[in-house]
């Protein structure tokens, strides 16, 4: 078995996991989990990467199959120089992680990372590293508009792939269901003052209604936010960690415009939503009041974990308070 020393304590992956029995017996098999996967790919391996709640990520080399392993990716552009630097990354088995693999594949690096290898049962993928790696959110030299303009690019290459007609992504409304169910049991709850339960009941009713009204579908990135958008060698910015579904687009763009920068920190935060929505809707081509929906009820449901978390409900209400004007800029 692999030294420990592959999984540091010092790893988010360790702290987050270490909090519930499954996670830790994951956390036990991890290191054997690294060493078969490096073995069977031929893997040099570097020190792990310093974020990811869920999912053990290091940087990997594999020089034998630089020639092999290069081709051109759906665009036309040639990738083998990426085939030697690649990026292993396993992944604790959850619902949200099943279909990453095959979402890779189905974009084949349209506005993605390219996945090498992959083991599904053991959630386990080798991937096209990112270089330099910076993250979309810490791009601070890059007016946030732009960053927003290069982020909808990506978009609509994800949403440009065919959505399989058998075996894909779960449907968007599965999950907003569930999601919906908890508001609603949130809703029947009582709260401190502050925390206002109508805005539980929007936001049940939006995320059971908006997957059936949109005209069309596409498979969604799924966690589309602006730490899961790297600048890359290939193209300038490349999405990485997708939770895929299949659903409505204008799903994913609000973790993308809330996490750019902060747009409640602004001194008019609601001309700034105002804008950023119309912008990013504009540029990917969706109704401004879908995205601006999406964001109702995506801000809700962040709501609804942080009231039973919340020990004083100050972040909680400061939510809510968010929540009541993204609602106010819906006109909802």
């Amino acid at each position: 078995m692999v030294s420990t020393e592959r999984v540091p304590p010092s790893l988010p992956v360790v702290t987050t996991m270490g909090r519930h029995a499954g996670g830790r017996a994951w956390l036990a098999e991890l290191p054997g989990l690294i060493e078969e996967f490096r073995e069977r790919w031929g893997l040099r391996l570097g020190e792990p990467f310093h974020g990811g709640s869920c999912s053990w990520v290091a940087p990997a080399w594999r020089p034998e199959d630089l020639d092999a392993a290069g081709g051109t990716d759906a665009t036309g552009d040639t990738y083998a120089d990426a085939a030697a630097p690649a990026v292993l990354k396993i992944t604790w088995p959850h619902p949200e992680a099943v279909g990453e693999a095959a979402a890779l594949r189905l974009w084949a690096g349209r506005g993605a990372v390219h996945v090498y290898e992959a083991d599904a049962e053991r959630f386990a993928l080798l991937l096209e590293r990112c270089d330099p790696g910076t993250e979309l959110a810490r791009a601070h030299g890059i007016p946030a508009d732009e960053r927003l303009t290069s982020a909808a690019d990506l978009l609509r290459e994800l949403w440009s792939a065919p959505v399989p007609a058998d075996a894909g992504p779960a449907p968007l409304a599965n999950v907003t269901n569930e999601w919906a169910d908890l508001a609603e049991e949130r809703a029947s709850r009582p709260w401190p003052e502050g925390i206002d339960t109508g805005l539980f009941k929007l936001g049940a009713r939006l995320l059971r209604e908006l997957p059936g009204s949109a005209d069309r579908e596409v498979v969604l990135h799924g966690d589309f936010n602006p730490g899961n958008v790297l600048a890359a060698r290939r193209r300038p910015w490349l999405a990485i960690d997708a939770k895929p579904m299949t659903g409505d687009p204008a799903f994913d763009p609000w973790p993308l415009i809330e996490q750019v920068d902060d747009p409640f920190a602004h001194p008019d935060p609601r001309a700034v939503l105002e804008h950023r929505t119309a912008l990013v809707a504009e540029l990917v081509g969706e109704d401004p009041w879908r995205v601006r929906a999406w964001a109702v009820a995506r801000h809700v449901e962040y709501l609804l974990w942080s009231v039973v978390e919340d020990e004083d409900m100050a972040r909680s209400i400061v939510m809510t308070e968010q929540a009541r004007l993204l609602a106010d800029v819906a006109g909802l």
